[in-house]
């Protein structure tokens, strides 16, 4: 009972006892509980919030009736914006629930290929949001396979939404992380390709993302061929590498590694050489201290230097201490 139907019990209608127990009353003094009431409240806001969203997840899913006129793409768009600004949260079991419909996964997905530029951005926030709280893209990726992956790609390489490209690497990164599956995924929808010919315009935020997802991808074989096989892959590295941070310069020398770890041909290991990539390794030589990075890079040049001492630019006191010798020829 409220305090107002309780103050009614006892005072208008002269009870003397527990409306709840019928028990005799011996202090008629009524003490708010205000932790209840709060609680109270809060439930009816949730209870409230939880059907407003699941309101609007539906306007979204409309987009999936067949032939889809311009009032309900729009409509989806506004829905978008909507949810767009909702926080999300692992622990908000509810809502993430609501978000786990496939209907309403893939009707984002064609608003990510086929909405406003407006509405493309509310999506892939939204999808930020998700992978920030966790949420489990596998049957997602399942059902849109490479789809999902061009869309994303296609996000990442948009150069007028800044926001929106920052965002779908971020997405990016948390899916490739979590699953070789999705790698090889994002490398059938080609993005080696994609991310190579990014990197040379990237500023430094967005060079470490890209150099760490071209590393992600390089830890298959497939991703390895697609990045020997680019034309600009080990140029890109190379240049990038003690020219943008000491992050970038890490990253470079692990994506050097799984590619020369991996019996590069004679042409890669040219490529290496002929665009830096020897000549920056050299020279983190040079850094005091040890580290991983200039571990990799001992390993490196003990694992090819006997190919790369044959040219003049190889340095001559590296040869013994990496304990490659001379050369005979």
């Amino acid at each position: 009972m409220s305090e107002k139907n309780i103050e009614k019990w006892l005072f208008s209608y002269k009870k003397t006892t527990c409306p709840t127990t019928m028990q005799s009353i011996d202090n008629y003094t009524i003490t708010p509980n205000h932790t209840v009431k709060r609680l109270i409240l809060s439930w009816q806001a949730r209870f409230q919030e939880e059907w407003r969203v699941e309101m609007v997840l539906k306007i979204v899913v409309q987009i999936l009736d067949e032939n889809p006129d311009f009032i309900t793409f729009r409509a989806c768009e506004e829905a978008l914006g909507v949810l767009h600004r909702l926080s999300l949260s692992e622990e908000d079991e509810k809502t993430m629930k609501l978000f786990s419909n496939p209907n309403l996964m893939k009707a984002m997905a064609v608003m990510l290929q086929r909405g406003s530029a407006e509405a493309r951005f509310y999506t892939i926030s939204i999808f930020q949001k998700m992978v920030m709280a966790e949420f489990d893209w596998s049957f997602v990726i399942q059902d849109q396979g490479m789809d999902f992956f061009k869309s994303i790609l296609e996000l990442v390489s948009d150069e007028i939404c800044t926001k929106a490209s920052s965002c779908a690497l971020q997405i990016l990164l948390e899916i490739l992380s979590s699953s070789k599956k999705n790698r090889l995924k994002a490398i059938e929808a080609g993005a080696i390709c994609i991310l190579i010919e990014l990197l040379p315009d990237s500023n430094i935020s967005k060079c470490e993302k890209i150099m760490e997802l071209i590393k992600l991808l390089c830890e298959c074989a497939e991703g390895r061929l697609g990045f020997v096989e680019h034309g600009l892959g080990i140029a890109a590295i190379s240049k990038k590498m003690l020219n943008v941070s000491d992050c970038a310069t890490k990253i470079g020398v692990k994506i050097l590694w799984l590619i020369c770890n991996f019996h590069p041909p004679e042409r890669v290991l040219e490529e290496i050489l002929v665009f830096g990539g020897v000549k920056k390794m050299v020279a983190l030589l040079h850094i005091d201290g040890r580290s991983s990075t200039k571990d990799k890079v001992v390993k490196i040049l003990k694992l090819h230097g006997s190919s790369w001492r044959r040219y003049t630019c190889f340095p001559n006191e590296l040869k013994d201490y990496l304990g490659l010798g001379s050369d005979s020829s």
